[in-house]
């Protein structure tokens, strides 16, 4: 029998366009909790972040950037010129070098983001894509707090919590998932269409993919 919507879904836009199940998780404990614990860790190897680095390099990312499930440390080669960060434990947060301005949300309970519109001139989610139980809230804001051309960009390898992410993105492989967030884009209102590309192939070494797009130009 298929997933039957509640009260508690009204707000969730995104159960109507992937299967039952799909954002559910093994473990649905407060996330709250599971990142209480401080991680200061890399979560992808130095080949993967420094095919980060390039991409943002490339896309020229160097205004007023937003990165969003962020932690102590974000994979820009030069520090924006404004960089402002947002993810679960403030500890890791605060010690973010290249932060100038931090605050901690739990997206999948409140994926507003306290930031106004037309506000940044790039928004970067990095390794943290799978986590999301509320995507196209979260890509819509995204969409809000963006100016005109500007990029949005998620990057992704594949490692994670395996408890935390999302059954849908555990079910499939890389091209599938690259496919997930393609797909969280085109259900989206005001990108233009996404791109996605695999960034780092090293045969031993973790592959780095990315899914990016751009606010559109007319915003009226």
């Amino acid at each position: 029998m298929g997933r039957t919507r509640d009260d508690r879904d009204v707000d969730r836009p995104h159960l109507e366009h992937f299967p039952a199940g799909f954002f559910d998780r093994a473990d649905e404990s407060d996330d709250a909790g599971f990142y209480a614990f401080d991680r200061f860790v890399t979560h992808i190897d130095d080949g993967a972040i420094a095919a980060v680095g390039e991409l943002y390099d490339e896309l020229g990312l160097d205004g007023d950037v937003l990165d969003l499930c962020s932690s102590w440390v974000s994979h820009f080669r030069r520090r924006p010129e404004r960089l402002v960060i947002t993810g679960m434990n403030a500890a890791e947060l605060a010690a973010n070098p290249m932060a100038d301005e931090w605050f901690v949300q739990d997206l999948n309970v409140d994926p507003g983001l306290p930031c106004d519109d037309a506000s940044f001139d790039a928004v970067t989610c990095c390794v943290s894509v799978d986590y999301l139980t509320r995507p196209l809230d979260v890509f819509a804001e995204v969409a809000r707090v963006l100016r005109p051309c500007g990029w949005f960009v998620c990057t992704f390898s594949n490692r994670c919590f395996p408890t935390k992410a999302i059954r849908g993105w555990l079910a499939t492989g890389d091209r599938g998932r690259m496919a997930i967030v393609q797909r969280y884009v085109e259900l989206t209102d005001g990108f233009d269409e996404p791109v996605s590309q695999q960034r780092a192939t090293h045969p031993t070494g973790d592959p780095l993919f990315a899914v990016m797009a751009q606010r559109l130009a007319d915003v009226g």
